[in-house]
């Protein structure tokens, strides 16, 4: 990648190589509007990133993708690689959650589920009660818990709820906000009360509904590239080609005449770019860094977004190891008490991440409730996930494999409060045309998010670059 002149004039200039600065180069770059990525590390795709160890396949961070968002397969068909996607293995449809001291299979059905031992029959039975519940007061910010108790009762929110946010967010039941994090279940609630009622409505009028004709097909499955997530990275980057700038570091922002001067440094060397929009596409706490000279009040709000510490370890075992693991992996509510939040069963998942029938764990530490056992070395880290997994799965042989990756930051915790911080931070970006926020801390953590907004963000300036012209 060749270096910038000292002085260069470009229309975007996108600051961060995660996913989502990437995905809004290439999509500027793809309309035609000149666009320049600039990176501070010295590899592009931030947290995600896949390595060949050992005949093990690894990812660093984000292991996989739900098909269905429209704007992933877009992507993946513009980069030509829709014919590299793989589907989990059909097993992984199977789930558990380590509850009341063993792992319990987690029902694929209403009735599969009264039938089951996940709760205890009380429990089930005021699921089963939630026909009967009522919405919360208008313009209240509720946290998850709140509104799990509300529909779903007090066990059912301590295992499955918070099972389910510990797989996503690793973050605190009772601080989340569910707005925030999970917009869809608010959005039964407004429309029909019960979350049971809105969503047999929601697969009835799915039936009705006839797909667009020019829509991409989408198979919902769970789903990487053959090579894992670093497929993607690398196809992006070579569209990007001499655009994306790795060991370029912004120092300085600054509103200059109907646009934007960045102060940069790459590779020792000093360089000024000028461009109408600037994108900052890095994490909440580096993009208040940035604003803090420009406006500190805006600084301020963005740097109030919290992130959960979390370890990856991934463990691996001789073929034949036993017990087999089964289905897609296991989560552990935080009332368990355990040092675990989950593991993944990586090479029953997808198979061909692993050689010779070996199998994979790929084990998670930390979170917003255990923060500090993310400040233990590696070795401690792969310790304590073996000595987890020994005690929750049986599995009495040593790893042949170990790696481990930690994030200090590493998750987005979009707690009560998150929906009134981004409308504050919407509203104070109105007072510098030109500037925009992007990633996984304001409106939405996964890779579909991120692609997708990236999307939106790169169709909107390219069109206002059109009418510019």
């Amino acid at each position: 990648m060749h270096h910038m002149q000292r002085t260069h004039q470009m229309n975007v200039a996108v600051v961060g190589g995660g996913i989502s600065g990437l995905a809004i180069a290439h999509g500027l770059r793809s309309r035609g509007t000149a666009a320049v990525l600039l990176e501070t590390s010295a590899r592009l795709g931030g947290a995600v990133g896949t390595h060949a160890r050992a005949g093990y396949l690894v990812e660093q961070g984000p292991n996989s993708f739900l098909d269905r968002e429209p704007a992933t397969r877009a992507f993946a068909a513009a980069l030509n690689l829709e014919g590299r996607i793989r589907v989990a293995d059909p097993s992984a449809k199977r789930r558990y959650v380590y509850t009341r001291g063993r792992l319990r299979s987690v029902p694929s059905s209403p009735p599969a589920f009264l039938a089951s031992d996940i709760l205890p029959l009380g429990a089930r039975l005021r699921v089963a009660g939630e026909l009967f519940s009522r919405r919360a007061p208008e313009g209240t910010d509720e946290s998850l818990a709140a509104f799990g108790r509300r529909h779903l009762g007090r066990a059912a929110t301590r295992v499955l709820l918070d099972a389910v946010q510990t797989g996503i967010y690793a973050g605190d039941v009772e601080q989340l906000s569910v707005e925030a994090t999970f917009p869809m279940l608010v959005k039964l609630e407004r429309e029909h009360r019960s979350l049971i009622l809105g969503a047999i409505r929601a697969q009835k009028a799915q039936r009705k509904a006839l797909p667009a004709g020019d829509a991409p097909k989408l198979s919902g499955a769970l789903s990487t590239f053959d090579g894992g997530l670093q497929v993607l990275i690398d196809a992006l980057a070579a569209s990007l080609g001499d655009a994306a700038h790795v060991s370029a570091r912004v120092e300085g922002l600054t509103r200059v005449d109907g646009g934007w001067k960045l102060a940069v440094e790459e590779h020792g060397r000093r360089a000024e770019l000028t461009a109408n929009h600037v994108v900052l596409a890095v994490p909440a706490f580096v993009a208040a860094q940035l604003l803090r000279p420009l406006d500190d009040a805006l600084a301020e709000q963005v740097s109030r977004i919290e992130y959960a510490p979390i370890a990856v370890v991934h463990l691996g075992f001789d073929a034949g190891t036993l017990p087999a693991p089964d289905g897609f992996g296991f989560l552990v509510p935080f009332e368990e008490k355990r040092r675990l939040l989950g593991a993944i069963h990586a090479s029953t998942t997808f198979p061909f991440r692993v050689e010779g029938g070996r199998v994979l764990y790929t084990c998670m530490v930390g979170g917003a409730r255990q923060p500090d056992l993310v400040k233990q070395d590696e070795a401690e880290l792969a310790a304590l996930a073996l000595e987890e997994l020994q005690a929750l799965t049986g599995v009495t042989a040593r790893p042949t494999f170990t790696e481990v990756f930690r994030w200090q930051r590493g998750i987005p915790q979009y707690n009560v409060g998150h929906l009134a911080r981004m409308a504050g931070i919407d509203a104070a970006l109105q007072r510098w045309p030109g500037l925009h926020l992007a990633g996984n801390a304001y409106k939405g953590i996964g890779l579909n998010d991120c692609i997708r907004n990236a999307a939106r963000l790169a169709t909107a300036l390219a069109d206002e670059e059109t009418v510019r012209k």
